[in-house]
């Protein structure tokens, strides 16, 4: 089966919805309360930040997605501007980073369950992770996911659509609520200022409090963008839309957060504050108990939602990685009838229960998420500038201020990787080179002829991620570094010297003619097809 049997069926409001659907997910949930652990009140300018680093970034690949409306888009646009070792490098991080988005959806689902008010609800989770029901329950609820997308497309935008709508109006309504209920203007100022943990802080929670966890589903639209009608109009309205909505939804719950703690519990510190359903919790002691009933309910909705979502996106990329050489044959296979690739959903149901009992809790894997999705945004910004130089048939939108867009996107990618603290950074970075053994296994099935020159088109990225590493490791204490470069330095030293990467990077495309011929060349391959 070929690319010819996916369907073209999701219109611009579908891909919208897909996007903020995905966005809105068990991030609001948790991501104000984890947030404010870290930064206090000034946890609001964190997702200002999140935000506007999120747009540059996805507008680098909205262009992409209109250029290449290929299915998995999002691990192939590497391949074609750098080549396999670049292009397996990125795909893999954005895979490993989305498909334990499936999990962690289930995960926030059963905590919220754990603060019903019945016996038998507060044994789903101890404070840190899921009991064995939890995971029963959340393996359930991951099995669903998947039902969800095994049988349409069509089947999965209409059920994402609808969910979306209510994902949109709750937490509209718990803003609404808490602020109504009990607002604490003084939180904002008392108990350690604005910016208690100073503004260190607050770019530690852009990284690690789940804030660029939760915009990471702009991704959606582009990953569908092969089964879109009319990519070119609907990708870069779904991406930038549903960040931009998404963001000012956070904001706002974010603001009512701070406002709805009482200023006993804030005056403890900030860390010190511990919720197993933090809206919900809020609501309950604010005797709003319609909010915490309707938050429960949602507490299936919103994550179910992304999880949904993620679960079709995901098995995108596994067909994107197929088709970029870097997995067996029958992950390529797409079912004539129902238009979805089964095999992906498949691999993909196993690795989520792996990831399932590996992680138990949603914040240490939001974190793992965060970071490894930021090592994939990193090719993004380079290969939009490589690809706009070539000759490609098909660009149907060209982005006003790219050349500016992707070197800021770079940077900024950049900077919250580093912002992400030592040793989380390198940590993260090792499960990358985990599966370097994958592409080495294709790469000896091909022969090692353009082994050579395919090394030389990812040496920019190779040392991009060692020099991320080292100065993570050096850096200012404030960051989790031993303190050798001195804050204030070590951001500017990041951002420099990602500048110089960025433009490493754009040098060392391969010169292999244009797109179209590579494909063409690819496709000859008599290796993929002994896969």
């Amino acid at each position: 089966m070929s690319e010819k049997n996916v369907r073209k069926e999701l219109g611009t409001f579908a891909l919208l919805m897909t996007g903020l659907g995905t966005i809105i997910g068990s991030g609001w949930l948790f991501g104000a309360w984890k947030a404010a652990s870290v930064a206090g009140p000034a946890a609001v300018i964190a997702w200002v930040l999140g935000m506007i680093a999120t747009v540059f970034i996805g507008l680098t690949y909205a262009e992409l997605g209109t250029m290449f409306p290929q299915t998995g888009g999002m691990v192939r646009y590497a391949q074609h501007s750098h080549g396999p070792f670049v292009g397996f490098l990125s795909g893999w991080a954005n895979w490993i980073a989305i498909v334990s988005v499936i999990p962690v959806e289930a995960v926030a689902s059963v905590q919220y369950m754990s603060s019903w008010p019945w016996e038998w609800a507060g044994r789903l989770y101890d404070g840190q992770e899921l009991s064995p029901a939890g995971l029963l329950l959340a393996g359930a609820l991951i099995i669903v996911y998947f039902l969800l997308n095994f049988w349409t497309v069509r089947l999965f935008a209409a059920a994402n659509s609808a969910i979306t709508v209510f994902k949109l109006a709750v937490p509209l309504l718990t803003v609404a609520g808490l602020i109504a209920a009990g607002f604490h203007a003084e939180n904002f100022t008392d108990h350690g200022g604005f910016a208690p943990h100073g503004w260190s802080g607050v770019l530690t929670a852009v990284a690690t409090s789940g804030v660029v966890f939760a915009f990471n589903g702009f991704q959606s639209p582009v990953n569908l963008a092969g089964e879109a009608k009319n990519p070119s109009r609907s990708i870069p309205i779904a991406v930038v839309g549903s960040i931009l909505m998404a963001g000012g939804i956070y904001i706002l719950l974010q603001v009512a957060f701070i406002g709805a703690v009482s200023p006993e519990q804030a005056a403890k510190g900030w860390g010190g504050i511990h919720f197993n359903s933090p809206f919900a919790d809020l609501a309950i002691a604010l005797n709003l108990n319609w909010l915490a009933l309707l938050l429960f309910a949602d507490a299936f909705v919103s994550p179910s939602g992304a999880g949904i979502t993620n679960t079709a996106t995901t098995a995108r990329m596994v067909y994107g990685m197929k088709e970029n050489g870097y997995m067996p044959k029958i992950f390529g296979s797409i079912h004539p009838k129902y238009g979805v690739p089964r095999a992906a959903l498949w691999l993909n149901l196993a690795v989520a229960f792996v990831f399932l009992f590996l992680f138990r809790g949603w914040g240490s894997l939001a974190e793992v998420i965060s970071v490894a999705t930021l090592i994939s945004y990193a090719t993004g910004p380079v290969a939009v500038m490589v690809l706009r130089q070539r000759d490609v048939a098909n660009r149907p939108i060209r982005v006003k201020g790219m050349g500016v867009i992707a070197p800021v996107a770079f940077i900024l990618a950049s900077l919250i990787l580093y912002w992400a603290t030592w040793p989380l950074t390198g940590k993260v970075v090792l499960i990358m080179v985990l599966g370097l053994p994958i592409y080495l296994y294709y790469q000896a099935k091909e022969g090692w002829t353009d082994f050579i020159p395919r090394l030389k088109a990812g040496l920019w990225l190779i040392g991009y991620l060692a020099f991320i590493v080292l100065v993570s490791c050096l850096g200012s204490e404030r960051f989790g570094g031993y303190n050798l470069i001195p804050y204030g330095v070590d951001m500017l030293l990041i951002a420099a010297c990602a500048l110089a990467f960025y433009f490493w990077g754009i040098r060392s495309a391969r010169r292999a003619g244009s797109v179209r011929e590579d494909r063409e060349e690819k496709v000859r391959k008599a290796w993929i097809a002994s896969l």
